[in-house]
């Protein structure tokens, strides 16, 4: 399995999901819930809510197999995202809750969390579904503190090869800032919460 190429083996699991395979959604859980839980920690900012969000995606993964579309995206990717929306989704519900008792802040105030919670999570998702080769630049570069030469020799690739790398991840980070498409545009299980 190891040696298989991601959509490859993405399309497997996904006919073993939609066969009802529990040792299939054992496999998924253990590749991606790390994934997952960090996403949704990240928006949520605690461990309960985390491993809640973590049990819905994968729940919603095993009802609906069919939502996943190899030609939107590997399964990672996918499952990213469906962690992304309803960490966003929940902490939506519990700061509106949370307002609506206390009446403690603001409508823009809300927003403002919500929106930096979201933007966030999206730069987590767009790094963890990213090409691991732009992935592991990014990550040499950042947490190594890595040039673009160190980073080059590191991955034994040219520095022209890891200059690009490192503009092609960054200029893709760079669009964790802008907004969603408007709801309702995604194909199902890509843009709304689960």
């Amino acid at each position: 399995m190891a040696k298989d190429t991601p959509p490859r083996w993405d399309r497997r699991m996904q006919q073993r999901l939609a066969r009802g395979e529990a040792a299939a959604l054992g496999e998924l859980y253990d590749r991606f819930a790390s994934l997952v839980h960090s996403l949704a920690h990240r928006v949520l900012d605690d461990d309960a809510t985390a491993d809640q969000v973590t049990r819905e995606v994968f729940g919603y993964i095993w009802e609906n197999p069919d939502a996943y579309d190899p030609r939107q995206g590997n399964m990672r990717a996918w499952v990213a995202g469906l962690a992304q929306r309803q960490a966003v989704h929940r902490l939506r519900l519990a700061e509106a809750t949370a307002y609506a008792e206390t009446g403690i802040g603001s409508a823009e105030e809300l927003e403002q969390k919500v929106r930096r919670a979201s933007i966030a999570a999206r730069a987590d998702y767009i790094v963890t579904s990213m090409p691991a080769p732009l992935r592991a630049a990014l990550e040499l570069a950042y947490f190594q503190r890595r040039d673009y030469r160190q980073t080059a020799a590191d991955l034994g690739v040219t520095e022209d090869e890891a200059r690009r790398r490192l503009r092609l991840g960054l200029q893709l980070l760079s669009t964790a800032n802008t907004r969603p498409p408007l709801e309702g545009t995604s194909p199902p299980g890509y843009g709304r919460a689960l």
